[in-house]
């Protein structure tokens, strides 16, 4: 699909990843980008549309869908990570995390699916994460979450291709963002991340491995799970 000329919109537009998005897609000539975000005045970019949308929040997302009627490309890129394990962890900061990165995407999918179907077919786009093929003792509620999405974007792939719907997963390790601030290890660049993402919506790709890490933990699915754990942790530094 070509981005020059297309309608767009982005959750979580205001920074890091989902900035780069909008600044990308200036680049490349899209004709409308909807930036969504919780507090609509943080987002600095101009010559877009913003939109109030926790992704949460169905009244909104309904409210998004009522207002971006002519949107091609959907772009799911609003997340979070509390940190939080799954046995010994908060059981409301596991359900939120499930909220905004497993249940956020999905019901923005569903109700932009009948507005992409209209428009044309489109394309979905979700910004996924490596986590979605391993854990860590401290992360089992982002990782859950990640591999939801992950099969959500499998699964909607399938439903939407009647109505020629291109749907993109986009998995990576570590970006160069506010949630990984305090993590030393390689990240990647945010731009290089949404360009990856953008490029696959342009040449039909159905998957994005966009860096060495989520093409290393990928390429190990085939082991049992102690093997590929060990070799996960040693890459890891044996932490």
């Amino acid at each position: 699909m070509e981005l020059k000329g297309a309608v767009v919109l982005v959750t979580g537009a205001n920074r890091g990843i989902g900035a780069e998005f909008v600044r990308l897609l200036k680049q490349r000539g899209a004709g409308r980008i909807y930036a969504a975000a919780r507090d609509v005045t943080s987002i600095e970019a101009d010559g877009v549309e913003p939109i109030r949308l926790d992704v949460t929040d169905r009244d909104q997302i309904e409210a998004a869908a009522r207002r971006a009627g002519d949107v091609q490309i959907l772009i799911n890129n609003a997340g979070i990570s509390t940190g939080t394990a799954l046995v010994t962890g908060d059981e409301a900061g596991i359900r939120r995390e499930m909220e905004t990165n497993f249940y956020g995407p999905l019901l923005l999918t569903r109700a932009f699916a009948p507005i992409l179907r209209a428009n044309g077919g489109g394309a979905v786009l979700n910004v996924v994460s490596a986590l979605s093929w391993f854990s860590t003792p401290v992360g089992g509620a982002y990782a859950a979450s990640k591999a939801a999405q992950w099969m959500l974007t499998d699964s909607t792939r399938l439903e939407l291709a009647a109505q020629g719907t291109h749907v993109v997963g986009v998995h990576m390790g570590l970006v160069d963002t506010d949630m990984s601030k305090s993590l030393q290890a390689p990240k990647i660049h945010p731009a290089e991340l949404a360009g990856a993402g953008l490029d696959a919506i342009e040449s039909g790709a159905q998957e994005v491995l966009a860096d060495d890490w989520a093409k290393f933990v990928k390429s190990g699915l085939q082991l049992d799970p102690k093997e590929r754990y060990e070799r996960i942790f040693a890459a890891l530094g044996g932490n």
